[in-house]
């Protein structure tokens, strides 16, 4: 089934997103072929959030081509989710205070590599791809 931007999320969908730690974020490379990898999220009112380096591959993958799809874990109970990503230089307070909560205490601006240059992805859902029946 396919989900509406307007239709409400099923409850079941909700609590994965608030309690999984993990999702696996597609971004294409610039030559088509996919970049898969199990990154740290968060959701709030239709929109994803990752956090990684301004350098990584990701980064620059949607810099070049900004269609994402990201797939929570569960084989059994799909929910993809499909959306344009936004490289953002600035770091929401909300969006900040969500990541440490979820991830105890975890600051998502923090430095990974030393000359890192901290982003987030926000990633809008345009579509939701649920019970595993895609169109």
């Amino acid at each position: 089934m396919t989900q509406s931007l307007s239709a409400p999320l099923p409850p079941d969908v909700e609590v994965r997103l608030a309690r999984e730690l993990n999702v696996w974020l597609c971004t294409l490379r610039r030559d088509g072929s996919p970049h898969v990898t199990p990154v740290w999220f968060v959701h709030a009112d239709g929109t994803w959030w990752i956090g990684c380096d301004g350098r990584s591959v990701k980064a620059r993958n949607v810099t070049a081509d900004p269609r994402v799809s990201l797939a929570l874990e569960d084989g059994t109970a799909p929910a993809v989710a499909e959306g344009v990503a936004h490289v953002r230089r600035d770091f929401p307070t909300e969006v900040v205070e969500a990541f440490a909560s979820k991830y105890g205490g975890w600051d998502v601006r923090q430095q990974v590599v030393k000359e890192g240059d901290r982003v987030l992805l926000e990633i809008p859902v345009r579509r939701w791809l649920l019970a595993g029946t895609a169109q």
